[in-house]
């Protein structure tokens, strides 16, 4: 049986793009002999599993992607886009079928509790090829505002967000949709708490750059992260699209351990 709840189901045109071009550019993914891509829970439409192998083919021609959602009535939906390169099935956390080398569960995980998010993860990981990753997190109706964890059998790595810079009032807007596992931990002593707060801080402080543009502006707010402890990862041309990246240590839970 498949494991996991059905979810709402939402879905729309290109909600998830910034996950997507997030995937295209993982190492993982660019170098994999068998780049099989799996869409966990797509909702009520094929939209994102089509739009995910359209965008991955620029990079990889090859990719497969295969969409996978736990309520049968919308498996046999999608299966009526199906096309060369992207089918569908059914499924949950159990990933049925060829081992992907990358997994992207976007807007599963929010309506389980906290505690069972590690479970999640660890029966999706399980099911990756050698040196896959999974992609799990959450956007905004309109994919303006995401962010994700990318996680492999050594553990979650990386805390990403992304952003839509033009007319971003706070950064910390991404709070309302941080991954399951950090979204109730943005409070006093917890390490996403001060991610968002020097965020907001830095943003305020460069405020003067958004003249020349917004993606200057928050290039100078990573920057400054950066200078000042922060584990930021990657590069500026990351950074323009209104990325933040930094490592999973640096925002985990207090008291959280990968076992």
């Amino acid at each position: 049986m498949p494991i996991g709840h059905v979810t709402r189901g939402t879905t729309g045109t290109n909600r998830l793009r910034r996950v997507d071009r997030w995937i295209a550019q993982l190492p993982a993914f660019t170098k994999a002999e068998h780049p099989l891509v799996v869409d966990l829970g797509y909702g009520a439409s094929a939209t994102t599993s089509l739009e995910l192998h359209q965008r991955l083919s620029k990079t990889r021609p090859d990719v497969e992607v295969v969409g996978i959602e736990i309520e049968p009535e919308r498996v046999r939906i999608a299966n009526e886009r199906a096309r060369p390169g992207v089918s569908f099935r059914l499924g949950g956390f159990e990933v049925p079928g060829e081992r992907p080398i990358v997994i992207r569960a976007l807007n599963v995980l929010r309506q389980y509790d906290e505690g069972q998010v590690d479970d999640a993860w660890r029966r999706m990981i399980g099911r990756l090829q050698p040196g896959g990753v999974l992609v799990e997190g959450t956007c905004n109706e309109v994919g303006r505002i995401a962010s994700w964890v990318d996680a492999t059998t050594d553990g979650p790595q990386t805390l990403t967000i992304s952003l839509r810079l033009a007319g971003l009032d706070q950064p910390s807007i991404v709070a309302e949709r941080l991954p399951k596992v950090l979204i109730h931990r943005n409070v006093p002593g917890e390490r996403i708490h001060e991610l968002m707060k020097d965020l907001d801080r830095w943003w305020a402080v460069h405020s003067g750059l958004g003249v020349y543009s917004p993606a200057q502006r928050w290039v100078a707010v990573v920057q400054s992260l950066k200078q000042s402890g922060w584990p930021v990862l990657g590069a500026a041309r990351r950074w323009r699209l209104g990325e933040l990246t930094v490592t999973w240590d640096a925002v985990a839970p207090v008291g959280y351990r990968w076992k």
